[in-house]
């Protein structure tokens, strides 16, 4: 049976220029109503995991988490499953920098700016704030990465930057490592530590 895996894929590949006839069946058959579109898959881990935390089954409630690529594809997205194309509700996160990007987009598609929550710099800042530096460094222990990340610190081009800069560009430094923290982060949050950005996110759908 087709899933929304199977769906996020169809989007992809309509995005990359498919004939977007794959999508459209599969968000009929799947009965999709709302597409969460963030920036990355370290966004998409983070989001799902908090989902599940909640004891939330967002598949089965018809709303799709689609990892854009990066900001600027939001006006293709917003195109393909927004009012011009498949009639979804959207809703997501946008970075403050980026947010004009977004805003743009979603005036173009005829869609409303309202279910977009905006992070300061980016969803990793927000998670280590609420987090604080000492956790974070207890997870990269408890993950064997202390060592790499004392390394990391000992850089010239990291001294005299605040910690928080530091983590954040530390976990974009080997591929794959933001996704894995992503959702590491989000699991080592108390309910109530939540960012708001995320929290009125997953409360609006």
């Amino acid at each position: 049976m087709a899933d929304m895996r199977a769906f996020r894929e169809a989007v992809d590949d309509w995005a990359s220029g498919g004939t977007g006839e794959a999508a459209r069946e599969l968000a009929a058959w799947l009965n999709v109503r709302t597409a969460v579109l963030l920036e990355g898959p370290s966004d998409l881990a983070a989001v799902e995991v908090l989902a599940e935390r909640r004891g939330r089954d967002l598949a089965a409630e018809g709303v799709c988490v689609i990892s854009m690529g990066g900001a600027m594809s939001v006006a293709r997205y917003t195109g393909l499953l927004g009012p011009p194309g498949l009639g979804l509700r959207l809703t997501g996160l946008s970075d403050e920098n980026e947010q004009p990007f977004y805003d743009r987009a979603l005036d173009r598609a005829g869609a409303p700016r309202e279910g977009f929550f905006v992070c300061v710099a980016d969803l990793e800042d927000e998670l280590i704030r609420a987090l604080g530096t000492t956790r974070i460094e207890d997870i990269l222990r408890s993950e064997g990465e202390l060592r790499s990340w004392q390394t990391f610190v000992r850089q010239p081009a990291q001294r005299g930057r605040p910690r928080q800069r530091q983590l954040r560009r530390f976990l974009g430094t080997t591929k794959g490592r933001k996704i894995r923290y992503g959702r590491l982060l989000a699991e080592a949050l108390a309910p109530e530590e939540v960012p708001a950005p995320l929290d009125d996110l997953l409360a609006s759908l």
